[in-house]
């Protein structure tokens, strides 16, 4: 068989199964290693022979495997999972948010304010989407409802700023991203710190815009007494998420640890705190091991499968022969740049950001490279365009998240026509990244 046809018909199966649901690790890597099989087996000219391409599949499949797994890089995706999970069960990602709500509530969409703001630090923290909507989704959207806001309003502030999760290091997505195109981790992280406070930032006056439009939405409500804690002794408390910060996004932008570091010693300083404020116990422990196993055996599972199919992909020679088609047509940066924009942007509305990466990155980081572009820039783009990809339907991954955790008389709809208004500033920041590179480059 022709190679470029069989590269075309896995590509196409993959993204079939991926469509009909089936978990991405088995379709990639299904896919992959009947790619591999037939591409050895079925030689063009020669008739198909299964015997004759089963050694050479195999020892591909497991030296590819073996190469993935012995990655030293790797070994900062358990810690920072787990380091969520611990630094939640502390009360160390929660604790923006109560100190907010305290000091912000009685401000037009003060609670909302508190929660997207609460999002960013617990992002900062975990580095997980998912886990950030989830965690902030159980305690923000309730009080928001309880208190009279727009339930629109409540679950869209919260599906929105759990995304933030894929910018503010340290970004999982971040973390795939540099092992397949081989980048820095540490550029990546701190490429993604301004347009992580842009999207910020544009979430609040997301809010600010929405509550001067219809006051309504969000009821100005009266300011608790805080006379027995001063703002002072507000910002004190949180000395434990400053700590972890500090140790994860300053430690790694100046150089003091590496990721791998920042990730072992944050995640020992969350337990330490934990433990410290009794708020950590063996059974709290065992269950932060138990889903920091299951989440990691998940992702490897999922990148494994990727870097098979991708050299799949390398073997069958399709890469160059399209790059050669498009140098031939000659077309600018800005034409290519905006079909792989568009292209995300499609694919975001049905595929999950972990399988819409694997997919697509053997195809379009050699296309951008052949163009002379920034791959640390481009990883910010991809990045922004699959955190837009989490709030959009119909299968924004946070939105479900939002109303599996929202009181039971919230809609899905609701919640995604409240996702809405921020993909709005969504699409005003990605704007901003592609025509000024700079933004995410001015910090490296």
């Amino acid at each position: 068989m022709d190679p470029i046809t069989l590269a075309i018909l896995a590509s196409g199966a993959a993204f079939i199964l991926l469509v009909m649901r089936v978990p991405i690790a088995f379709c990639i890597g299904i896919v992959a290693c009947v790619g591999l099989l037939l591409r050895f087996s079925w030689a063009p000219g020669t008739e198909l022979d299964l015997v004759r391409g089963l050694r050479p599949t195999l020892s591909i499949i497991g030296t590819t495997a073996y190469g993935f797994v012995s990655n030293y890089p790797l070994s900062m995706i358990p810690m920072f999972i787990a380091l969520g999970h611990v630094a939640f069960a502390a009360g160390i990602t929660t604790d923006l948010f109560d100190v907010l709500n305290r000091r912000l509530r009685f401000l037009p969409g003060g609670l909302a304010v508190a929660s997207v703001t609460g999002c960013s630090g617990f992002s900062a923290i975990t580095g997980s989407s998912v886990a950030c909507a989830a965690a902030m989704g159980r305690i923000a959207v309730p009080e928001m409802v309880r208190h009279g806001y727009d339930k629109r309003l409540a679950t869209g502030a919260v599906a929105a700023g759990g995304t933030l999760g894929s910018l503010i290091p340290p970004s999982l997505l971040f973390v795939i991203y540099s092992i397949f195109t081989e980048q820095s981790v540490r550029e990546l992280f701190v490429a993604g710190i301004i347009p992580g406070i842009l999207s910020l930032f544009g979430f609040l006056l997301t809010i600010f815009i929405w509550c001067w439009l219809k006051p309504s939405a969000a009821p100005r409500l009266a300011q608790q007494d805080t006379a027995k804690t001063s703002a002072a002794r507000d910002l004190i408390s949180l000395w434990p998420l400053f700590l972890l910060l500090a140790i994860v996004i300053a430690g790694i932008g100046f150089g003091f640890f590496t990721p791998t570091e920042a990730a072992a010693v944050s995640l020992m300083s969350a337990t330490l705190i934990g433990l410290a404020r009794k708020k950590l116990d063996w059974r709290n422990l065992t269950d932060a091991a138990k889903i920091t196993v299951q989440q990691t055996a998940m992702i490897f599972a999922v990148a494994m499968a990727a870097k098979i199919f991708a050299t799949f992909v390398s073997l069958t020679r399709i890469v160059p022969t399209v790059l050669d088609l498009i140098q031939g047509v000659d077309p600018s940066i800005f034409i290519v740049m905006g079909a792989i924009v568009l292209l995300y942007l499609v694919i975001g509305m049905f595929l999950d950001s972990i399988g819409i990466l694997v997919l697509t990155l053997p195809f379009t980081v050699p296309l951008v490279e052949s163009m002379g572009m920034d791959l640390i820039w481009f990883g910010v783009i991809v990045i922004k365009l699959l955190e837009i990809g989490l709030i959009t339907p119909p299968i924004g991954l946070n939105a479900f998240v939002i109303k599996s955790v929202a009181p039971k008389d919230i809609s899905l709809g609701a919640v995604f026509q409240g996702c809405a208004a921020f993909l709005a500033l969504d699409f005003v920041v990605l704007g901003l990244l592609l025509a000024f590179p700079v933004l995410s480059l001015m910090l490296l």
